[in-house]
């Protein structure tokens, strides 16, 4: 690994689009509170609550923190809060991009499985590296869906 990344942005999506975060606190409130009634009141199995509401709060858990992307020659290196991803590019097959990033697979044509296996890249709010990052990609995998 080379000591100087080729493209390195941080996205944090919590701060980048905070009606979305208003919201989806909101929601999460609600849903609590659901959960509450249905699990605390009506069951009488605080349990059923807090592993309810902690799997709901792990699937978004990338959402709420910063995620810093750094894409070297020969890999990419996903840096969650505590976390360290560090992929190579001759693991992924194609990739595909949307709104908000870009999606690497190990399929060869997109699949449903991409979120398990695949990685997700997310753009940060000026999408300044989209461009550069495309460009990469398109040299270091390929194949563009």
């Amino acid at each position: 690994m080379s000591n100087k990344p080729l493209l390195k942005w941080t996205s944090h999506p919590l701060l980048d689009y905070p009606i979305t975060s208003i919201l989806l606190i909101v929601f999460l409130l609600l849903i609590s509170t659901l959960f509450w009634k249905i699990a605390i009141h009506d069951w009488d199995q605080p349990l059923f609550f807090y592993l309810g509401f902690g799997a709901l709060i792990g699937s978004l858990f990338p959402y709420f923190i910063a995620t810093t992307y750094e894409f070297y020659e020969n890999e990419i290196i996903v840096h969650y809060s505590f976390i360290k991803i560090t992929k190579n590019y001759k693991e992924f097959k194609c990739f595909y991009k949307d709104k908000k990033g870009v999606m690497l697979s190990t399929f060869s044509v997109p699949r449903r499985l991409d979120h398990f296996r695949g990685q997700s890249i997310r753009f940060s709010k000026t999408k300044a590296e989209k461009e550069e990052l495309l460009k990469l990609l398109e040299t270091k995998i390929g194949k563009l869906y």
